[in-house]
């Protein structure tokens, strides 16, 4: 049950604010930041610099109605093989526009469903990336599965070439839920491939959760966990549900009626919340979990934590190159984000053209907020004296955030050591409480749920 303090804030848990999985988040791109600045952003990378590549795949043969990323479905794997061979020339094109050849720090295969790629297609691509990039200390190579869509034999070949990481899809075991969500994954499937890949090597796993989806109870959400954790993952992600139909039009398949209420969905992520941390993992931000020996708890321990697209991080690469449809690039200077629709991202790269469509060009402000936000995301606090030595000149904007966040937060703020420190009760809302610092929030925007 919900304590009286966290009843009194039972309004904040239904505001709607960014994941801040980036600042601003990607509604504020636009056309005025395309490839010209992609263009400009890749040419002034160096040899000293290290960089990741996301990789987007967006087919699946089913789509899951629950899912609000950029998808297609597929019977076949011609329209899969077609785009890969576009995805291999727009690395070209990507490394054509490189004066340097950076450092590989981390490739991440997402979706949609990298794992629909068959052994000989997973080889193809895996192939050109590495004849580009050269990977650096400490590489990491990740993989999204899906057990349901992952043959041995592409397993097998992405261990091949390195996979080290897997992040397994699950969301839920209950079949009530499965059903309700369109996603249905046996655990016997799901152990399947937990046991393919560890005998192949891959020496991490991470599995994917999700709460607050139609008929999830305490009870049942305790039940696919203790199933979870039978699969001795390394880390689970436990994120929100975001029920928003008006962005991905199948979530309409999912009758709101029987979603669970903020209260409920509190309850819910204090419930995993509490096993999982009986279980011997650690919190890392909001929204994972990891055993203490793992990179993010260490990355956690040690400052070093970071946000990008795909949640919290270990990376330290100031640059992410996104790479297929709709994938989204980070660089020093802003975002750039590639045509989202494949048809259009098909049509530029074969026509010689960088994908880049729309993005966002970074002011000394813009990347100031962003790295506080990202330092009450990671670490709930914001480090004022570590800031100024970041920002120089910049003392008199961090002060006026410091006093921003303890004058709207006077009873989960603190300001001690030369730190705002977040309350641990107010952990659940560091979204609505990092949104204080976003000049680009306004009332009435579509964004997920705070908790």
């Amino acid at each position: 049950m919900l304590t009286h303090h966290q009843a009194d804030l039972q309004r904040l848990f239904d505001a709607r604010v960014p994941r801040y999985t980036s600042y601003p988040p990607a509604n504020h791109f636009s056309a005025t930041a395309g490839g010209e600045n992609q263009a400009a952003w890749l040419a002034s990378l160096s040899d000293d610099d290290a960089i990741s590549l996301y990789v987007h795949i967006p087919f699946c043969r089913r789509l899951c109605w629950f899912c609000a990323c950029r998808t297609q479905g597929t019977s076949n794997l011609r329209p899969v093989a077609a785009y890969v061979k576009d995805v291999l020339h727009e690395i070209g094109l990507v490394a054509a526009r490189m004066t340097a050849r950076p450092s590989l720090s981390r490739l991440h295969l997402g979706g949609g469903t990298p794992t629909i790629l068959d052994a000989s297609l997973a080889k193809t691509l895996l192939t050109g990336i590495f004849d580009a990039f050269d990977p650096g200390e400490d590489f990491e190579f990740s993989v999204e599965i899906d057990p349901t869509e992952a043959s041995e034999a592409a397993l097998r070949m992405l261990a091949e070439f390195g996979m080290n990481r897997a992040s397994i899809g699950v969301q839920d075991f209950e079949p009530a839920v499965q059903s309700a969500i369109g996603r249905e994954q046996s655990f016997a499937q799901t152990r399947r491939a937990v046991k393919i890949l560890r005998k192949a090597g891959v020496r991490s796993l991470n599995v994917d959760l999700l709460y607050g989806l139609p008929h999830q109870t305490d009870e049942t959400l305790a039940r696919s966990l203790h199933k979870v954790l039978d699969l001795a993952p390394d880390r689970i992600a436990l994120y929100g549900y975001a029920h928003v139909p008006w962005m991905s039009k199948r979530q309409s398949m999912i009758e709101a009626a029987t979603l669970p209420q903020a209260q409920q969905r509190f309850e819910l992520a204090e419930v995993a919340r509490a096993l999982l941390l009986q279980s011997g993992f650690t919190e890392v931000g909001i929204d994972h979990f990891a055993r203490p020996g793992d990179g993010l708890a260490l990355a956690r321990d040690a400052g070093r934590l970071r946000r990008n697209f795909q949640g919290y991080t270990d990376d330290t690469a100031e640059t992410l190159i996104g790479l297929g449809a709709s994938a989204i690039s980070r660089f020093a200077g802003g975002y750039c984000q590639n045509a989202a629709a494949t048809s259009a991202y098909s049509r530029m790269v074969r026509a010689d053209r960088l994908a880049g469509q729309r993005g966002f060009v970074l002011s000394s402000a813009d990347r100031l907020a962003a790295r506080m936000i990202e330092q009450l995301m990671c670490h709930f606090t914001l480090d004022t004296g570590g800031l100024e030595a970041e920002f120089p000149g910049a003392r008199g904007d961090i002060a006026s955030a410091t006093r921003r966040l303890l004058d709207t937060w006077p009873d989960l703020c603190r300001y001690e050591a030369g730190r705002v420190v977040i309350a641990r009760r107010g952990r659940p809302l560091i979204r609505v409480i990092a949104a204080t610092l976003d000049r680009f929030v306004t009332p009435g925007m579509s964004h997920s749920l705070a908790v």
